[in-house]
């Protein structure tokens, strides 16, 4: 038997930075409402691009990048093209290799998130493949997302 609470949608407020990402036509699938596995790509693409755009990680050239080693997300409410989705980004937790983001995905001007999850990076060296500390550029942006 399942003890576990069920998964709640959160509020907008509770997290820390947001990036628009609009949805585009092959995002739907047959149901008329975006596909599951696009959910992961938009959790990739807010936090990544936020770290780009804070000048925190050089996906080109950097010597430290992020693994997805666990990712996960519930589904409170249906998105569809044409809307536009605010994600939601916030640290959950930040070790000195790893960190886990949660992001939750709004129906524009909506307070609460139609899906939430979360996945968590190990930063290694890009040659070896082996984790590092996270660069401390990194993590400072990091703690103002917790």
């Amino acid at each position: 038997m399942n003890t576990a609470p069920k998964p709640q949608a959160d509020a907008r407020d509770s997290y820390k930075a947001f990036r628009a990402i609009g949805t585009r036509w092959m995002d739907n699938d047959v149901y008329g409402h975006v596909n599951n596995v696009v959910y992961y790509s938009w959790f990739d693409t807010a936090v990544n691009a936020t770290l780009i755009d804070n000048g925190v990680l050089d996906i080109h050239g950097g010597s430290t990048i992020g693994l997805v080693v666990e990712t996960q997300c519930f589904y409170f409410a249906p998105l569809a093209f044409p809307q536009t989705i605010d994600a939601g980004i916030r640290v959950a937790k930040l070790g000195s290799s790893s960190v886990r983001y949660e992001v939750g995905l709004f129906a524009q001007g909506e307070n609460t998130s139609a899906a939430r999850g979360h996945f968590v990076h190990v930063y290694v060296d890009r040659q070896t493949r082996r984790p590092v500390s996270l660069p401390s550029a990194l993590k400072s942006f990091l703690e103002t997302l917790t």
